[in-house]
């Protein structure tokens, strides 16, 4: 791929041997890119308080790896910072913990293989059923220009963050975006009701051996037709099977696919426990579940465990900070 002005789309082009379904997130607004003169590749984070929240691990090549991780961590000391790093893959998890980083898992991403993939079946009967209600509501969806349709965006976002009630953020950094510097390599498709726009659902790129798109932000008006999202997400599959696109990717949940067999050795037991019991019981921080039943509707064929690195060992102060970041509070 020829190389860009934009150094973090340049590492996550070429250096995707962590595989990681989201590392596009990198270039969202506000997310700062650390470069060194002495390695190749990048780091994405965005400063909290007292720590850099490093998102997706290193994107550099393998010699380069370790080098580059060093002096992010010398560039965080000489800052007065510590770095929690989060939405690492296997791969990144296992360098962190040699490190010393305290690693454990902190949920998953999701995927359908989309050449095998079909509606067809029992297993998916609601959900055709839902999907044909909404066309017989009158939905139409078409593939878009983001920044010809970003008036009925910034309404549908506005209606959508009303809907939450007084006070709700509009999470940012490990979610998508409109606009950015990423915005001219997302696909967006709008669904209307109409002629008048009632949701969207934007894609976001996704390189390695499992490339394809990423199902990443989606909005809706309040009170339209049920099966608004997975008719237009339907729309989508279709165009992206007709092209031969192989993967499908539904992103990040955090609390989910939590799996005990997933763990590197030194996890910290306490922190597995509050990863359940969020799950569990904590809907007003994370929406887990209903993030969680949305993308098994689509029966994924992959789930990808994914970690958070603690700084020596894991504390909830840090944790926290992760939030923090993404102006959930």
């Amino acid at each position: 791929m020829s190389r860009t002005d934009i150094p973090a789309l340049d590492a996550i082009r070429a250096y995707t041997q962590a595989e990681n379904p989201s590392a596009f997130l990198a270039l969202n607004k506000g997310t700062a890119t650390f470069t060194s003169p002495n390695a190749q590749g990048a780091v994405a984070y965005r400063r909290a308080g007292n720590y850099l929240v490093q998102f997706g691990g290193v994107f550099a090549p393998p010699e380069d790896y370790d080098r580059l991780l060093n002096d992010f961590l010398d560039y965080a000391k000489s800052q007065d910072c510590k770095v929690v790093s989060v939405q690492l893959q296997r791969h990144d998890a296992e360098i962190y913990a040699r490190h010393g980083f305290t690693v454990n898992q902190i949920g998953a991403s999701w995927a359908v293989s989309l050449p095998e993939f079909t509606l067809r079946g029992t297993r998916f009967m609601q959900l055709r059923n839902k999907i044909s209600r909404a066309f017989r509501n009158g939905l139409t969806v078409e593939e878009v220009t983001a920044d010809h349709f970003q008036g009925a965006i910034t309404e549908i976002d506005r209606a959508w963050l009303g809907s939450k009630g007084e006070g709700a953020h509009q999470l940012e950094f490990l979610v998508g975006e409109v606009g950015g510097d990423g915005g001219p390599y997302r696909r967006t498709f709008v669904g209307s009701i109409e002629d008048k726009p009632v949701g969207y659902i934007s894609y976001s790129p996704v390189y390695g051996t499992r490339h394809g798109w990423m199902h990443d932000l989606s909005r809706r008006i309040p009170e339209t037709s049920p099966g608004l999202m997975e008719a237009i997400n339907s729309v989508a599959i279709e165009k992206f099977r007709g092209e031969g696109v192989p993967w499908l990717h539904f992103g990040f949940t955090p609390f989910t696919g939590l799996d005990a067999t997933q763990e590197l050795p030194g996890h910290n037991l306490g922190y597995q426990w509050l990863m359940h019991a969020l799950f569990a019981q904590g809907g007003d921080l994370y929406p887990a579940q209903s993030q969680l039943a949305y993308k098994q509707k689509w029966a994924p064929t992959l789930v990808i465990p994914e970690y958070i690195a603690f700084p020596d060992r894991a504390s909830l102060h840090a944790f926290a900070h992760v939030f923090r970041a993404c102006g959930a509070f």
